[in-house]
């Protein structure tokens, strides 16, 4: 009888170490050529199923294109292009949780609001940072 309370691997049946999922074990390029594979498929995702994010990445687009074009130093385009990025970032992040929550059930629990709720709150958080950079770079620039 097994005591051990781990998963059992679906691959060959054998367990994997520490519990964790059998495609943890890919090292060296294969790993990363298909992390660049799921990345991509993760980004097609936010992109078709997700309304906010296709927004964000529409005016990130515009954004970042603006950025490229004024006249400021490397470090104000690149803190304003970084602000821009850190949106989608944030905005991924908030849609994985989503669907996690979406995932465990969609009944209406607290826990679940709450967490949906934080993670909009991040997005709503970093879109002022958006704000906040632009301004200030901007204000201090043409002002």
């Amino acid at each position: 009888m097994n005591d051990d309370p781990r998963p059992r691997s679906p691959v060959g049946g054998a367990e994997h170490p520490h519990g964790e999922s059998p495609f943890k074990g890919k090292t060296g390029l294969r790993r990363v050529w298909n992390a660049f594979h799921y990345s991509l498929d993760g980004l097609r995702a936010a992109y078709t199923c997700e309304d906010a994010f296709r927004q964000e990445f529409w005016l990130a687009l515009i954004l970042v294109t603006v950025a490229i074009f004024i006249p400021v130093s490397g470090v104000e385009r690149a803190l304003m292009i970084g602000s821009v990025l850190l949106v989608l970032v944030v905005e991924l992040l908030n849609s994985a949780v989503e669907a996690a929550i979406d995932r465990i059930g969609l009944e209406r629990h607290q826990l679940s609001k709450r967490a949906k709720d934080i993670g909009s709150a991040a997005v709503f958080v970093a879109l002022v940072n958006v704000v906040a950079i632009w301004s200030s770079v901007l204000l201090g620039r043409f002002a």
